[in-house]
């Protein structure tokens, strides 16, 4: 009698399976985008950095380049025009966090405060930053800062019966009329992040604070800064790092240096001796001690918000 055999159990089909296909594609395609944008960031920045510190300890003259070491810093550390634009722009930092600061976190607390047309108001004060910064510096340049008494601020001023100025002519007024302009076209941004900032706070607090008898100012220091203060001091830090890069305000404005001197930046330094002098090795020392000092402004402000 034959005996009947089991058939064999059917082996499963080797290979990958639907699901781990999916997850490698998915992988894959995620890999794809961050090699693009890291592609990117190699090419348009961390090379330029690179490039431009190898630069800075060399000299380039009729095609030749030689390695010159420190000579380059010390070079442009010993050109007066050096002490002249740090003194400027941080001058311009100063000006810039106490009006450019204060106005747009105040701004910010008055939109808050109004019950309607608030999409209005936000578009309104956001319109300048819409505007190309070249065409907003122009109309300051030829309709507010005319230094005649056909220009807005004087034709105010002319009917205020308080002196007029020269504006961008003056050696006192360069800096803070160039605040002013930069102010009015930059604060938009920071007051639609203040007015978030602030639409979070919990309306318990200030009746909190007015039933024990304070008062707006007192609300203001008391709740409104507290409750906002590390989105206070992360747009400070924004502020100070984009201020010390001025340029295209005294480059429209004063038309570069401005009236003795008093407009020159370091940024606007860098152009002069990279455009102007054909100082390549130069312009890339003052760039590099430029990265040196903001990112000394940087781990300040990293080490000071970790701490706290």
């Amino acid at each position: 009698m034959a005996v009947m055999t089991a058939p064999a159990p059917v082996k499963a089909e080797a290979g990958v399976s639907p699901k781990s296909r999916r997850k490698i594609r998915d992988n894959l395609t995620g890999h794809a985008f961050l090699i693009g944008a890291v592609l990117c960031f190699a090419l348009f920045m961390w090379y330029p950095m690179i490039r431009g510190l190898v630069m800075s300890f060399q000299r380039t003259r009729r095609g030749v380049t030689t390695w010159v070491g420190w000579d380059n810093y010390l070079r442009i550390i010993d050109d007066p025009s050096f002490w002249v634009a740090w003194k400027n722009t941080f001058y311009f930092t100063g000006l810039a966090l106490i009006v450019g600061f204060a106005v747009p976190f105040f701004v910010a607390i008055v939109l808050n405060e109004f019950r309607h047309a608030k999409g209005y108001l936000r578009v309104l004060v956001y319109l300048p930053v819409m505007l190309p910064p070249a065409s907003a510096l122009f109309l300051f340049k030829y309709y507010a800062y005319d230094p005649s008494e056909a220009g807005l601020f004087n034709a105010i001023l002319t009917f205020l019966h308080l002196p007029t100025s020269e504006w961008m002519q003056s050696p006192t007024m360069t800096m803070p009329a160039m605040v002013l302009a930069s102010t009015w076209m930059n604060m938009g941004g920071a007051v639609l992040i203040y007015l978030a900032s602030l639409q979070n706070i919990s309306g318990d607090l200030y009746e909190a604070a007015e039933l024990d008898g304070a008062g707006i100012w007192k609300r203001i220091w008391h709740v409104t800064i507290p409750q906002t203060r590390l989105i206070l001091a992360l747009l400070a830090m924004m502020q100070i790092v984009a201020t010390m890069q001025l340029f295209i305000e005294p480059l429209i404005l004063a038309n570069g240096a401005g009236t003795q001197d008093s407009a020159t930046s370091v940024a606007y330094l860098i152009y002069q001796h990279g455009f102007f002098q054909n100082d390549l090795n130069g312009a890339a020392a003052l760039g590099v001690i430029m990265l040196v000092v903001l990112a000394a402004f940087s781990a300040v402000y990293l080490r000071l918000s970790t701490k706290d």
